[in-house]
This record gives structure tokens, C-alpha cells and sequence, in this order.
């Protein structure tokens, strides 16, 4: 079922519009992110041999869904950089200061989309521009779309799940450590993770 704009292989030549789907058509709408049945957050290798897994516990964020007009739908996701949890309580501390994220003066990771297209069959691929303290790129995510369904509770609920790859040090995160045998102690590469569901608003 396709959410968002289908990318043309014919690049020459102008595509008629596809018929709408009636199900796709009903998904139509704003819908809030639901922080909690939902989950961003992050993987990084340490000391070249592990990976440290972490996750924000503080996000909010809206869907539009455009089934009508799949390219005008978007999405916006606010994260509050202090409710880092990487399951040490030292480590979150250093993670917040000045060495790395500096929550104090840059409370938010932001994300607002710019394009998304559909890579085949629930497959998409979303971009935007990611703001990390002072410092805005582009970001492309990859997203499946896990279906819609009505809650116990009489919500219309949608479901995604993602992932992408940054280099900290292109967002100001440079903060590292030699270590003895080599290497360093934080890899550049990250790979952000997200499982969202998010609720339709009410008409």
C-alpha cells in the first residue's frame, strides 16, 4: 500500500496519475506520534568492539498523510537531547555535556521533512533535514510501513519503522578518545533507529 510518492522510471516522459486507492485514500489525515508505544533512538560501536545502544524517552512529533496526493504528505519529530538513556548513568551525563550533544544550550534534535518517495511495495525512503544543536543537514531515512489498524480504544493508528546513518563529526559531535591498542573510543558512524505509531486526529 503506498503512502507516499511513487519515483517515476521514466524520466523523459510524463506519468499519468495512478488511480487512488480507497484504503490508502482513508489513511488521509494528521496523525500525533505516540511517544509511548514508540521508539528513537541509536547504535555506536565503542572501543572498535562493541556496539552501545541508546534511546530519547522524551519525542513528539506529527504525520500528514496524503493518500489522495501521496506527495504532499510530510512529517516533523522534535527529541529532547536530556532524556538520552544509554543505560549508565555516568555515560548519559557525559553524552548531555559540551563534550558531545551540550543539552543545556541545545535542548532539541529536530528532523523536518522535505521529500519521500516510495521505494516498492511498503518500502520508503524519507528526507529532510536534521538539526543537531547549531548545525542542520540533510537526512534521508529508510522506513517500512507496518499497516494501519483501530486500537482497543477506538484510535486509528499507522506504524512505521527505520533506520539511517549519520557521521557524528558532520553534526559537531567530535568529541574522542586515543585508545592504546589503536582506534578511538567512539565511531564516527551511527545509525539511527525508529519505530513509530502515531494516532489520527481527531476531524
Amino acid at each position: 500500500m503506498g503512502i507516499f510518492t511513487r519515483r517515476s522510471n521514466e524520466s523523459a516522459v510524463a506519468v499519468a496519475t495512478l488511480p487512488v486507492d480507497p484504503a490508502l485514500a482513508a489513511l488521509t489525515g494528521d496523525y500525533t506520534i505516540d511517544p509511548a508505544h514508540s521508539s528513537i533512538g541509536f547504535t555506536v560501536r565503542h572501543a572498535m568492539v562493541t556496539n552501545v545502544r541508546g534511546t530519547f524517552s522524551e519525542h513528539e512529533g506529527a504525520l500528514r498523510l496524503d493518500g489522495a496526493n501521496p506527495a504532499a504528505s510530510s512529517a516533523s519529530i522534535d527529541v529532547r537531547i536530556a532524556s538520552i538513556d544509554t543505560g549508565i548513568g555516568d555515560r548519559d551525563g557525559h553524552l548531555r555535556s559540551g563534550d558531545f550533544f551540550d543539552a543545556e544550550q541545545f535542548p532539541l534534535m529536530s528532523f523536518r521533512s522535505t521529500e519521500a518517495e516510495q521505494l516498492g511495495g511498503d518500502k520508503y525512503r524519507i528526507t529532510g533535514e536534521l538539526t543537531i544543536k547549531d548545525v542542520t543537514k540533510p537526512l534521508s531515512i529508510d522506513l517500512e510501513f507496518n499497516g494501519s489498524a483501530t486500537d482497543v480504544y477506538g484510535n486509528e493508528r499507522v506504524g512505521f519503522e527505520g533506520s539511517a546513518e549519520i557521521l557524528r563529526s558532520a553534526w559537531g559531535l567530535t568529541w574522542n578518545a586515543a585508545l592504546e591498542t589503536g582506534g578511538v573510543m567512539v565511531s564516527d558512524k551511527v545509525k539511527l533507529n525508529f519505530d513509530i505509531s502515531a494516532i489520527k486526529n481527531a476531524a
